[in-house]
């Protein structure tokens, strides 16, 4: 049995998530990796750890989170499973893998053998290419993402949304969050070509979204009469079966912490009913990230590579 299974089969069995945080980090600064990660980030611009996120998730009620990668590193998500591993808090890892590259296959098995790997994130965002989605060096990458039941985080931007739509139609069993609605341009109020595109993408069942990032989207300390329009939008396009609730934290923390932003997703969705909220701050999480039966079916895992946590099955499969 590999280190690796041993410090997982040693973690004790704890409960289903009931409230989870979908999208969050941790980070070393002198890893070196983090190319976006700089001074002038202030706030930010310094470790955050496990030990720093505990106090807050704690007043918050949030008891399991998705840790998603920072850099775009192999390193870095063998770094972030270490972390997982040693972390009750964390459910499951969103990592990064080389998609262009000719053994990403192969890359993408290998990280797949870590039974909290959940999903893999390329910087989309990032890419000089616009059209870096619809590279054809890609689609063996996607087939991985589908063969070892990985989700597709897509960290895009609104001029990626017409892209993202092809990959959707080429890999139609291909399960994809959308990061932070596609970060739409909350400071420039514009929303209609926005809305249109994201309309394309939420008639996929198989795309979920993310309710997070968009305070650090908008006008410093916006307040939610600028925000409400969006979340709107994005509950009415996916509903609250295929919304997720995420902090984005340590980022989160540029623009007024996660204590507001997690009281300002809860004032946004007030008008859902209780288990649709539930949904969205924990179910749909759970169900999209963390289906036991499906991820370790996929692994062929062992008794003691299994997810330390049995959770349900059952909802909209995405």
């Amino acid at each position: 049995m590999t280190t690796q299974a041993l410090a997982m089969a040693a973690r004790p069995i704890e409960r289903v998530p009931t409230v989870t945080d979908a999208h969050q980090h941790f980070w070393r600064i002198e890893r070196g990796d983090y190319g976006w990660l700089t001074p002038r980030l202030g706030a930010i611009y310094r470790d955050f750890l496990p030990a720093d996120l505990a106090p807050i998730v704690a007043r918050r009620g949030v008891d399991a989170t998705i840790l998603v990668q920072a850099a775009p590193t192999v390193a870095e998500t063998r770094f972030l499973l270490a972390l997982a591993t040693a972390t009750p808090l964390v459910a499951g890892v969103v990592g990064w893998a080389p998609f262009a590259s000719v053994d990403a296959p192969t890359q993408i098995a290998a990280l797949a053998e870590h039974p909290l790997l959940v999903g893999l994130r390329p910087m989309v965002q990032d890419e000089p290419d616009d059209d870096w989605l619809l590279r054809p060096a890609l689609r063996a990458a996607f087939d991985a993402l589908v063969a070892h039941r990985l989700v597709f985080d897509a960290l895009v931007l609104p001029r990626h949304l017409t892209r993202l739509a092809r990959v959707l139609d080429r890999h139609p069993g291909l399960s994809v969050v959308v990061d932070h609605g596609a970060k739409p341009r909350i400071r420039e109020r514009e929303i209609d070509t926005w809305r249109a595109d994201m309309t394309t993408i939420a008639a996929h069942p198989n795309v979920t979204c993310k309710l997070s990032g968009l305070v650090t989207e908008a006008p410093d300390r916006a307040g939610l009469d600028v925000l409400q329009p969006y979340v709107d939008a994005l509950l009415e396009l996916f509903g609250p079966q295929r919304l997720i609730w995420g902090s984005d934290w340590p980022v989160v923390e540029l623009d007024g912490g996660y204590d507001r932003w997690h009281a300002m997703a809860q004032q946004a969705l007030r008008k859902l009913k209780a288990d649709e909220r539930a949904a969205v701050f924990g179910g749909n999480a759970v169900r999209v990230y963390l289906d036991a039966g499906r991820r370790a079916g996929a692994r062929r895992a062992t008794p003691t590579q299994q997810r330390r946590t049995v959770l349900p099955r059952g909802g909209h499969e995405t």
